[in-house]
């Protein structure tokens, strides 16, 4: 039995999602006439209430579009300095907007708004580069899954409006907060400008994110989608998947927490772990005294597999396919490294 913890990217359609996916309705989405892509943008649009979304491949591509509907080349975000659209989207910023990043060093990559407001580079010092943007990332990957407090994020929104900022959220493991923290999607639209949101990690469809904003901001998302490669045709299968999903994924996100938790007391128990970080939702980051490399080959070795993330941290991510046999499994097994 193959247990694969190193991220929730990795699941599968379930049965039933493929029956959903082949019994979609498509066309050519390119032309917009793709009926499953339209139902999916409505419906998501409609959750956060925004007056547009648009699908997209990857939830990279839909942050970087983002990011380009809210800023010309030459000026600069403001981020975490975990935050994924920094880290992981190779350098997108830089070469698809032409933006520099002012990076924050946050509490597990979420940032407050005194640190947005210490940096934002005045607008009429024309040496530095123009603050255009604020990005936050929630829940935090890097930051091993950690939920903004609410409160922090309106803070953040009143900066943002002080200052004539645009406001993003990349919100890939959304769902994941909005579970852990009895959130609605409804508050997070009235805060962002825009969103984007994925459905091929805690809710398990293969593929797609979905950007959301306003009507007068979205208008050209579609043209950088374009650009950027973005444009699909009978992509309405995939839609199909996210549609299930919602309907049927969204609640069991808090079963993949609880499993999280329970790695994470076992792990406190351990003597060859030295730390375990807080764990909000799906995702544990621990620390150990062993060699890295060797452990996690040892744990292969088991058919258990996860990542390291260097300097002797390593991570699990549970997910709709880790099963209560695998969860089981797991425990004992690291019950008996000794």
């Amino acid at each position: 039995m193959k247990i694969d913890l190193r991220s929730d990217t990795i699941t599968k359609p379930t049965t039933e999602m493929l029956e959903a996916m082949m019994q979609a309705e498509v066309g050519d989405d390119v032309y917009k006439e793709d009926p499953s892509v339209n139902a999916l943008e409505t419906k998501i649009a409609a959750m956060f209430g925004k007056e547009q979304a648009l699908f997209f491949p990857s939830g990279s591509m839909a942050n970087q579009a983002a990011i380009k509907l809210h800023t010309q080349p030459g000026e600069q975000l403001i981020a975490d300095q975990y935050a994924h659209v920094f880290n992981y989207e190779g350098g997108g910023v830089s070469f698809n907007s032409g933006v520099s990043c002012k990076l924050i060093q946050g509490d597990r990559g979420m940032i407050t708004a005194d640190q947005v407001l210490a940096s934002i580079n005045p607008p009429d010092f024309y040496h530095s580069p123009l603050t255009s943007l604020v990005c936050l990332e929630n829940t935090t990957n890097k930051g091993g899954g950690a939920c903004y407090d609410f409160e922090e994020i309106k803070k953040i929104k009143t900066v943002c409006e002080n200052h004539n900022l645009g406001f993003h959220l990349d919100g890939a493991r959304l769902w994941n907060a909005l579970i852990a923290k009895n959130e609605t999607a409804l508050q997070y639209g009235e805060q962002f400008d825009t969103i984007s949101v994925c459905l091929s990690k805690g809710l398990g469809a293969p593929m797609g994110s979905v950007l959301i904003g306003d009507e007068k901001l979205m208008e050209k998302a579609i043209r950088v989608r374009k650009v950027l490669g973005g444009g699909m045709r009978q992509v309405g299968y995939m839609a199909a998947a996210g549609i299930y999903a919602l309907d049927h994924h969204f609640l069991r996100l808090e079963k993949d927490h609880k499993k999280a938790k329970e790695i994470g007391k076992v792990l406190t128990k351990l003597e060859y772990v030295t730390s375990v970080e807080p764990i909000d939702t799906n995702i544990v980051i621990f620390s150990i005294n062993k060699n890295e490399a060797e452990f996690i080959a040892s744990m292969a070795e088991k058919d258990i597999h996860f990542y390291g993330m260097g300097q002797g941290k390593l991570r699990f991510v549970t997910h709709l396919d880790y099963t209560d046999e695998m969860h089981e499994k797991l425990l004992n097994k690291l019950k008996e490294i000794e």
